[in-house]
């Protein structure tokens, strides 16, 4: 691959991807949605003698649990991550929201975290702690951690975390005509 701003060799892809999956979220989503069924359910084949107001009661909280743990559950399932030369993407579930842009202009540091775990953030997904920062976990393991201008940090589980560590640190260093990288 050419860098073409100095005709050199770069060690890193244009666009460097990664991603990280989380199977046991597909269980979860297939709770969501036996509540959302069990919802739609008793509304359609109701025999409830008691009045209308436990009925309604139960479709709507069947059903407003259903699909908060369905939509919940599937938007964490994976995460994506994006690093190009100006920013740092990250995507979450198949319609890829949650989304976060950082720019690389905003990012002072990034370390690897060998062992990232939804019990320290509080579970999985989009978390925020005011000790920590802000996190993406969709699964136990790697993951990386960038330091932000504004003192802030961000981390996000991803497979192959070292290699993200390593483009965007390479990225974050000032490029000069005729340097090596």
């Amino acid at each position: 691959m050419r860098d073409h701003r100095h005709g050199e060799h770069a060690p890193y892809p244009e666009v460097w991807t990664g991603r990280a999956t989380n199977r046991f979220q597909w269980l979860l989503a297939l709770i969501g949605a036996a509540c959302l069924a069990l919802g739609i359910a008793l509304a359609v084949d109701s025999a409830w003698t008691s009045g209308i107001a436990p009925l309604v009661m139960a479709v709507v909280g069947c059903t407003a649990a259903g699909l908060l743990v369905l939509f919940g559950t599937l938007a964490f399932v994976h995460v994506a991550l994006r690093v190009d030369e100006d920013h740092l993407e990250v995507r979450c579930g198949h319609i890829g929201v949650p989304r976060r842009r950082i720019p690389l202009s905003h990012v002072v540091g990034a370390e690897f975290a060998p062992l990232v775990t939804p019990r320290n953030w509080g579970g999985w997904g989009y978390r925020w702690r005011p000790e920590r920062g802000t996190a993406v976990v969709v699964r136990r393991g790697e993951g990386i951690i960038l330091r932000l201008g504004d003192g802030h940090t961000f981390t996000v589980t991803v497979d192959d975390a070292e290699a993200a560590v390593t483009v965007i640190r390479d990225r974050l260093r000032p490029h000069q005509p005729g340097a090596t990288h």
